[in-house]
């Protein structure tokens, strides 16, 4: 009985129900058209598709980072417009299938309306997880007034196509400008990525562009932010950066993994961008530390490495490098603030933000 009532949870509750565009006439309209902007993917205006890294770099991409790449974690598609309806058509690389994450964190689109710095949470996609392919109403109001949006792309998931659909005489504008045309790049892990975050609006990335009014990319790469020199030489590609974040401890083997790794990272980067604020921050704390006495040693081992590296670079001159600890982020109930004892829910996300948001306003120039 109580399987059947689950199975028929649309009839009893119609707030369950989807819903998708309705026979109204729509005008959709590809992202990639100005004077909406997309932004987020560093090598969009080259390549015209929504991949986190160059297809053909200068240097190999291991295999698991190349495939990774393709997943759109920090995207974000901005424009005005007075259309009292907004909906959404898209045709995913595949379909939801993470056993811990929720399908509108990892294949959805969430929306944010408001002007910078006062941008608040509308909606999320809501959609049959089985489909690659769905379209999706985000708001219908009687409000035609300018309206500013901020439209968030699927954290673990690839888009092949999407397109923004709005009454068919509305009009739409450019977006506000950031504050600063200075992007913040974060390289990282499965955490970075946005995993597993409930809807992308939650990744910590995207709480931190909302309040410092910023382009940022998402370089984290699930399992695989290993802290390669080829990784290195293309971040370091990237144009207009204002800071660079290294949050990759997480995925790092070994402290003497760390040892070989991290200085490597730093010297490419400072090559060609020798003042540019770096942030490297140790990973959080997780779960098995209580019970794996060997983790525990592992993971201070690490964070001794790069709070060391970091002290040594200060001390030999380089005054734009900064180390935070990672038993910071989330405070003293972390645990409560994780899905499966490592990765955060969106009060982790939420609070690694908090965290994050002071450090950061007083590196960036």
């Amino acid at each position: 009985m109580a399987n059947q009532q689950m199975k028929n949870v649309e009839q009893l509750d119609p707030n369950m129900k989807l819903k998708g565009p309705d026979d109204k006439e729509w005008r959709w309209i590809s992202p990639l058209q100005p004077p909406v902007q997309v932004t987020g993917f560093s090598w969009l205006s080259e390549e015209k598709i929504y991949r986190r890294l160059p297809q053909n770099p200068r240097w190999p991409l291991p295999p698991a980072v190349d495939s990774l790449a393709n997943c759109t974690a920090g995207g974000q598609i901005r424009f005005a417009t007075n259309s009292r309806r907004l909906s959404l058509r898209v045709e995913l690389a595949a379909p939801a299938s993470m056993y811990h994450m929720p399908a509108t964190g990892q294949c959805g689109f969430d929306c944010y309306i408001g002007a910078p710095g006062g941008q608040r949470y509308f909606s999320t996609t809501r959609y049959d997880h089985k489909q690659s392919e769905y379209e999706a109403v985000l708001f219908e109001s009687n409000d035609s007034g300018l309206k500013n949006i901020t439209l968030n792309f699927p954290l673990y998931q690839g888009v092949k196509e999407v397109w923004i659909g709005v009454e068919a005489d509305a009009a739409i504008e450019a977006p506000p400008a950031y504050e600063d045309a200075g992007r913040v790049v974060v390289y990282g892990t499965s955490i970075t990525q946005g995993g597993c975050a409930s809807r992308p609006g939650m990744a910590f990335t995207n709480i931190l562009s909302r309040r410092i009014n910023r382009e940022f990319i998402n370089l984290g790469f699930s399992g695989n932010g290993k802290g390669e020199p080829e990784l290195a030489h293309i971040i370091g590609e990237i144009p207009d950066v204002a800071c660079y974040v290294l949050d990759y401890d997480a995925n790092v083997a070994s402290v003497e993994a760390m040892q070989e790794t991290l200085p490597e990272f730093i010297r490419i980067l400072r090559n060609d961008h020798p003042q540019t604020p770096i942030l490297v921050i140790s990973r959080v704390p997780a779960a098995n530390e209580f019970y794996q006495e060997e983790a525990l040693k592992k993971r201070l081992g690490k964070l001794n490495v790069q709070r060391e590296t970091v002290a040594r670079l200060q001390s030999d001159g380089d005054r734009n490098i900064t180390f935070l600890n990672g038993e910071e982020l989330m405070g003293e109930e972390y645990l409560e603030s994780t899905v499966d004892g490592s990765h955060p829910t969106d009060l982790g996300f939420w609070l690694m933000a908090n965290a994050l948001e002071p450090v950061l306003k007083n590196l960036l120039p």
